[in-house]
């Protein structure tokens, strides 16, 4: 009897899965692979919990939207007249048409291509043509989605009820990114890359720099290596108290100006994130070519050009740097269980103008080559991951410690979602 040549992959049980994971390990392959497990990243992960989609400055002025896809859900987000930021599926009630097809835009209603039902910048349906007498516009407001608003980083949460403590990252968080003013901040720069790889992969590529010396050139001139971890018994350790004593230094002299600075780690928390503010190496301006400022017209009330810089990582799809010149914030998005959106955008003081107080490429450089050089290492993995012969691998405890925090999340958020859908 002739052999069929179809192969099928084996059903996956998604609780068997996330219950045998070893850790301080990588993640099993089909993790990476299953369109199965993705199904589930979307719908216990990105559509329960707060996801980072955009900036305030993106929307200055009332009618200003942007839009974003997670999964298959279109999401507005714009400014209404009251100056507030609002979130609304961007679906309109007739009949299901996107309302708005455009990344961004400026609009005084919106209004449906389709039949040209109109809504107010609060959802009100206020205009529906050829409808029988008695029809109530009220029942028909757009839906809204959950939005917060950290001090001009815009998070949006699909769930019902969305996870409480992101009041306790606001709280935290806000004296750290206030002093940087991102309403009084423009887009300079925005580059989005489709990586051939899972959203995890890219995730965790992030949430270590192992990597670093051997592939970002770039972007470790202005690290020191201390920053990113190393091991205690390498030749590093023995100028390891110069530097934190460095650290403590700057951190005083930085507090003293009100930029908050010390470390808070909360990445095991549902709505999970870490920040600290650490020193750059030689000018320590910006993370530039030649580590001096990119931008001549500082953020906010910041005079101080060598101010270090600000990292923020969230649970589960964003890093962001604030610098005293510019800042660079990070959206990563599933599409598919082999691919990824990554979003940069470069932001600056609004009144900057652009060849006279910064250069765009220049601004951009460091990590436009680093964004480059992390899609080919992601990519590289997704190839490995793939192969018969992939194990899960060991996790280096000096330098991988916050990518297996983040699988730590991940496994536990979803392993929730599961028992919570069975229950």
């Amino acid at each position: 009897m002739q052999q069929s040549t179809l192969s099928f992959k084996p059903v996956i049980n998604l609780r068997e899965l996330v219950a045998r994971r070893q850790a301080g390990h990588s993640l099993e392959a089909p993790f990476y692979n299953s369109q199965a497990v993705f199904d589930a990243d979307i719908e216990h992960i990105f559509r329960r919990h707060w996801i980072y989609v955009g900036v305030t400055a993106e929307i200055p002025e009332p009618g200003d939207y942007i839009t974003v896809e997670i999964g298959k859900e279109p999401i507005l987000i714009l400014r209404d007249d009251d100056m507030q930021v609002k979130a609304f599926h961007n679906v309109c009630r007739h009949r299901g048409s996107r309302l708005c097809n455009s990344e961004k835009g400026s609009v005084g209603n919106l209004v449906c291509p389709y039949h040209q039902w109109t809504y107010n910048l609060s959802g009100k349906l206020i205009f529906a043509d050829h409808m029988p007498e008695g029809f109530d516009m009220s029942h028909h407001s757009l839906k809204p989605v959950h939005v917060r608003n950290l001090e001009g980083l815009i998070f949006v949460c699909l769930a019902d009820e969305a996870p409480a403590d992101i009041d306790q990252m606001i709280s935290q968080m806000s004296p750290y990114i206030a002093p940087h003013q991102i309403d009084n901040c423009k887009v300079a720069a925005q580059i989005d890359i489709i990586e051939a790889g899972n959203w995890k992969l890219t995730m965790e590529n992030n949430r270590e720099c192992y990597h670093c010396t051997g592939n970002h050139p770039e972007l470790t001139i202005s690290l020191y290596a201390y920053s990113y971890g190393f091991a205690p018994k390498s030749e590093l350790a023995a100028g390891l108290e110069g530097y934190e004593k460095l650290v403590r230094e700057n951190h005083e002299r930085w507090e003293a100006c009100g930029l908050p600075s010390a470390e808070i780690e909360k990445l095991s928390d549902v709505t999970g994130f870490r920040t600290m503010r650490m020193p750059l190496d030689r000018k320590g301006q910006s993370q530039t070519m030649d580590t001096g400022a990119a931008c001549k017209k500082l953020l906010g009330d910041i005079t101080d050009p060598s101010s270090g810089g600000l990292s923020f990582w969230t649970q589960p799809n964003s890093w962001h740097h604030f610098m005293a010149d510019h800042i660079v914030t990070f959206t990563v998005l599933p599409l598919t269980p082999e691919t990824t959106l990554v979003r940069t955008k470069w932001l600056v003081h609004k009144d900057a103008v652009e060849g006279v107080d910064y250069n765009v490429d220049n601004l951009t450089r460091v990590w436009n080559a680093t964004n480059g050089q992390d899609r080919h290492l992601v990519e590289e993995s997704q190839v490995g991951v793939n192969s018969s012969a992939y194990r899960p691998g060991p996790y280096s405890p000096y330098t991988e410690e916050l990518v297996e925090k983040f699988t730590n999340w991940y496994i536990n958020r979803l392993g929730h979602g599961l028992d919570t859908a069975q229950g």
